[in-house]
């Protein structure tokens, strides 16, 4: 007992001063969470694989749900938001955006462009979502050799896995509604499901409109010719709607699915007050599986997508550069028997074979991309060795890439149209030593991995020639440019007592060749011309040597109620955990001796969390430290963030009538309406002192509604 009462306050000194992560809540019988969140490597006695995840479901994913895929997984354990104002925002992981961090829906490929620009949405609601998982470590081979900084899965039940009835059949659904924030959000959402155990029909539907979001700051608004000063972002407003019908055949040894969705978006470039972007994205999936089928196979699964993007700019209404998208995605993967070998050890695994195509074609007088055609095929393997102290995990990934510009581009066709091929290997290899004992599995849990990563140029590090409103400045691409390489290892632990849990994880990413952007100290005109210091920086894509180390850790630790409380149990007044989390991140252009740009600052975090019967509230901080590691160009002044702490609260309620159960939810964020900028945004260096800052304080009140 006496080392146990030592390690409590070392767990909350090494949270508070370094780290990040958030805990996972264990309810007791008589009390209801706030949050069901996991953020955890996935144990051996859970499912067998090891899969460095995050996970978001159920009541933590109401509470934490925003406009935008980044804005809901923000401040996650090195999870950041890449916004570019309030409709638009990719998740960054450990430093690393873009194309680096893979986007599935349902485990197959999401084919938008977010990555091509930071004004363009990921056409994905949360509204309409069921899970979020965030995958790292050898697992993240299974679905790309892009997914160097993670992936980013977003699962609904469009298509029934498993049965949901009986052969009498039923029903089941949920709505939602909810109002308020900073941007005077107006959302509704609906989900019904009917089917027997043969067979699954699945209906959802979403709209959600906003406002200018509102900010602890006056900026100037010019719309209509008349320029206004107000506490808005100009131009933030957005109205988005889409739905889905899905179909899905179930049998005893698997099921056959399809699915079509479409998804509508209206919002405005806060870089350019006139500038509003009309995206449209329409998906049609199939999925199927088949079990058990042979000696060496334990099941066989399948998927296809087919997907139409379109993404318009209009400048006064007027219809400018438009970016269309046609992909294909095909992915066949089979699941092993389990294999019994000597000493007590085991083999299973997952074998496969992915294939994808995209067609970008381009118009207009602001695109910098040629229409281009990128097809890849991939073989997969991710395989688990289980032994008496844990598990050896590793996985390998293969891949034929070709890039082909279809024209050329330039004002003078500086570059020409050409295809371009690749061969990325990767490889990746874990383990973890399982020290925990008893029927409680209390102790520690260890985990290593390491991989050595190869990703293709993109299409617009390859071809990109010309004017980027979203940046400012003028791209230039390198059809020279070679494959992305990097060599990342990440060394964590987990410890458990009962209720009380502590993680932490140290990571570091080697790149012998990473692709960004670098400022070359001279000036365009959008046109093409020789410019001058008031027109277009011009920036090329060049592969520099980089390096990415960081730190993350959470604990948890049960205050009161129950029977590892670390104060007496006070039943009448509910319980009580407390949850400590940070992180910090530091990356560098080894090459050029500077600092990447758009890295998120140290974060610390607490959050006290109250239950009782229905009830359940949460009160806490993040704290942002100041961001003063800026790359410094011959032409460009580096803008640094200043530190800031913002205080926000929830609440909700359970209840049930007959069989229909009902949640209510508010959101109380920057209770102190504290102005602050977030470093991640290629807005607050673009637009300088001009950028947008964050929300200001807020209240966003929700009602679901599940039978």
């Amino acid at each position: 007992m006496q080392s146990q009462n030592f390690f409590y306050p070392l767990v909350g000194i090494a949270s508070l001063t370094s780290l990040s992560g958030f805990a996972q809540v264990i309810e007791d019988p008589q009390t209801t969470r706030l949050d069901d969140i996991t953020i955890t490597a996935r144990s051996i006695e859970n499912t067998g694989l090891l899969v460095p995840a995050q996970q978001l479901s159920g009541a933590a994913l109401a509470q934490r749900q925003g406009s935008t895929l980044g804005e809901t997984l923000d401040n996650l354990p090195g999870v950041a938001n890449s916004s570019y104002g309030p409709n638009v925002g990719r998740p960054t992981i450990r430093g690393l955006d873009g194309d680096r961090i893979r986007i599935l829906q349902n485990s197959g490929a999401n084919m938008d462009v977010s990555g091509l620009s930071f004004d363009h949405a990921v056409p994905i609601d949360p509204l309409t979502t069921e899970r979020i998982e965030i995958l790292r470590g050898p697992a993240t081979l299974l679905y790309g050799g892009s997914a160097i900084g993670g992936v980013v899965n977003v699962i609904d039940n469009r298509i029934a896995r498993e049965p949901s009835f009986d052969a009498k059949g039923g029903v089941m659904g949920k709505a939602e509604v909810r109002a308020g924030g900073a941007a005077n959000e107006r959302s509704t959402g609906a989900m019904v499901e009917t089917g027997t155990d043969k067979f699954a029909i699945h209906v959802d539907a979403f709209d959600r409109s906003t406002q200018n979001l509102k900010v602890p700051k006056d900026l100037s608004c010019t719309a209509g010719g008349v320029t206004t000063t107000q506490k808005r972002v100009c131009n933030s407003a957005s109205d988005s709607k889409g739905g889905a019908v899905g179909g899905t055949l179930l049998f005893d040894r698997g099921y056959l699915g399809l699915s079509t969705s479409e998804y509508r978006s209206t919002y405005g470039t806060v870089a350019e007050p006139t500038v509003t972007i009309g995206m449209v994205r329409r998906h049609h999936a199939l999925e199927g599986k088949l079990r058990d089928i042979g000696d060496w196979f334990q099941d066989l699964k399948f998927q296809g997508g087919y997907t139409q993007y379109s993404h318009t700019e209009y400048d006064s209404n007027v219809a400018g550069t438009q970016f269309d998208n046609a992909g294909l995605d095909l992915r066949v993967e089979a699941r092993q028997r389990s294999v019994a070998l000597a000493n007590g050890l085991q083999l299973e695994g997952t074998v496969g074979m992915q294939r994808e195509r995209n067609n970008l074609h381009a118009v207009g007088d602001e695109k910098f991309v040629p229409t281009s055609r990128t097809q890849s095929t991939a073989l997969f393997t991710y395989q688990v060795l289980k032994t008496s102290w844990g598990q050896w995990t590793a996985g390998a990934r293969s891949e034929s890439v070709s890039v082909q510009s279809l024209e050329s581009i330039g004002p003078n066709n500086e570059n020409l149209a050409q295809t371009k091929t690749f061969n990325p290997m990767s490889f990746a290899l874990g383990a973890m030593r399982n020290l925990r004992e008893g029927e409680a599995q209390n102790g520690w849990q260890l985990t290593s991995n390491i991989s050595a990563s190869q990703r293709a140029p993109k299409d617009y590090e390859l071809f990109a020639y010309g004017p980027h409103a979203a940046t400012g400045a003028y791209e230039i691409g390198s059809s020279t440019m070679a494959l992305e390489k990097a060599t990342q290892l990440d060394l964590g632990g987990e410890w458990k007592n009962g209720l009380h849990k502590f993680s932490v994880t140290a990571f570091t990413s080697e790149f012998a060749n990473f692709i960004s952007l670098q400022s070359s100290g001279s000036y365009k005109t959008s046109a093409g011309a020789v410019g001058t210091s008031s027109d277009l920086p011009v920036y090329n894509f060049q592969g520099v040597r980089a390096r990415f180390t960081g730190l993350e850790s959470n604990a948890k630790l049960r205050m009161i109620g129950g029977q590892h409380a670390l104060l007496s149990r006070v039943a009448q007044y509910g319980a009580v955990d407390l949850e400590l989390r940070g992180d910090v991140v530091r990356a560098d252009d080894l090459t050029n001796g500077r600092p990447l740009p758009r890295i998120a600052p140290m974060r610390l975090g607490a959050d006290a969390l109250w239950s009782q019967n229905a009830w359940g509230a949460r009160f806490g901080f993040l704290h942002a430290g100041a961001q003063n590691r800026m790359p410094t160009y011959s032409n460009v002044t580096p803008v640094t963030t200043a530190s800031y702490t913002t205080w926000n609260a929830g609440l909700n309620y359970h209840t049930h009538s007959g069989p229909t159960h009902w949640m209510f939810f508010a959101k109380l964020e920057n209770l102190s309406n504290k102005l602050a900028y977030s470093s991640t945004s290629v807005l607050t260096q673009s637009m300088g002192t001009n950028a947008p800052p964050l929300a200001g304080r807020s209240v966003k009140m929700g009602l679901q509604a599940s039978f």
